[in-house]
Formats: C-alpha cells, sequence, structure tokens
C-alpha cells in the first residue's frame, strides 16, 4: 500500500470517526492527559492497521475492534504504573467533545460503566452506540447470546445502583 493512500485512509477514518474513538478513550482513561495519552494510542494503532484492514467487516467494526483491544492493553500497562501518575489540574485537553454543560447523568453513567470489566465495559459502549448482537460479537469475538446476557446483567445491576442513588 502506498504511504499517500494510506494517508488518505487514516484521514478519513479519523474525520468520520473520531466520535466512536473518543467514546473508548473516555471509558478506559479518566484524567485528560491520560485521554490524550489513549486517544494517541489508539490513532497510532489505526495508523499501522490499515494495511491488514480488507473490509470484511464494517469499516466501525474493525475500528472499534482496534480501539478497544488498544484500550485493553493501554489500561493493563497503566494499572503496573498507576502509582506515579496523578492528573494535572487546570491541564488543557482537546479531546473535550463539546464545551457544552456538563450533565450529570451522563457523568454518573460513565462512572458506573468505568466499574465494569474489560468485556462489560465495552459491551456498554457498543450497545449505547446502538450496534446490534451480531456486531458486537464479531467486535470482541464472543458470541451474541453470550452479549445478550452480558447486556441484560449490566442493565440490572445499573438499575439497581440507580434505584439505591435515589
Amino acid at each position: 500500500m502506498r504511504e499517500s493512500e494510506r494517508q488518505r485512509i487514516f484521514d478519513d477514518w479519523m474525520r468520520r470517526h473520531r466520535g466512536l474513538m473518543l467514546k473508548v478513550v473516555r471509558a478506559w482513561a479518566f484524567a485528560p492527559d491520560d485521554q490524550e495519552d489513549l486517544f494517541q494510542e489508539v490513532a497510532l494503532q489505526l495508523w499501522q492497521s490499515i494495511p491488514n484492514y480488507r473490509a470484511d467487516a464494517a469499516e466501525t467494526t474493525w475500528l472499534y475492534r482496534v480501539a478497544l483491544y488498544t484500550a485493553f492493553a493501554w489500561n493493563r500497562r497503566e494499572r503496573k504504573h498507576s502509582s506515579g501518575h496523578l492528573p494535572l489540574d487546570g491541564m488543557e485537553h482537546t479531546l473535550r467533545a463539546t464545551p457544552a454543560v456538563r450533565d450529570d447523568r451522563l457523568d454518573w453513567l460513565y462512572r458506573e460503566i468505568a466499574e465494569l470489566g474489560e468485556v462489560d465495559r465495552s459491551v456498554m459502549l457498543l450497545m449505547l452506540d446502538g450496534h446490534s448482537y451480531r456486531e458486537m460479537s464479531d467486535i470482541l469475538g464472543i458470541s451474541e447470546s453470550n452479549v445478550g446476557v452480558r447486556i441484560h446483567r449490566i442493565r440490572k445491576r445499573f438499575a439497581a445502583k440507580a434505584i439505591e442513588g435515589v
């Protein structure tokens, strides 16, 4: 693949699917500097994966797979080295999707998603993005019935926590 073609594909994917990557980043990294680091890591992995993309699956399936697996690996590395990391107060970051007023419900949802394990967190992000069980199954490499069971359990857990908070 020529470098110019690779650059065109990368630019196109970044333009059209930036929101998808930002969702994954926000669900896995919580401090602004960590979000920036993870976003850069996802972008790098996406760049490196372009020659391997064969269009067997939907573009978004490929992008989610790359973003989620990058987030899994990043999260494992960060847990090993987390003792020395503290968020930098006042640091501006470029990952803010919109400068809108914060929504307490959305903050609650992201906090709850953050408490889930890797696969459940990924299932929840994909579900919120409107993917079918089949698409989620393809992206995560688990069965459709496993996706359904996980969604049922997550919804039940979130409903119980929402009632507790009332």
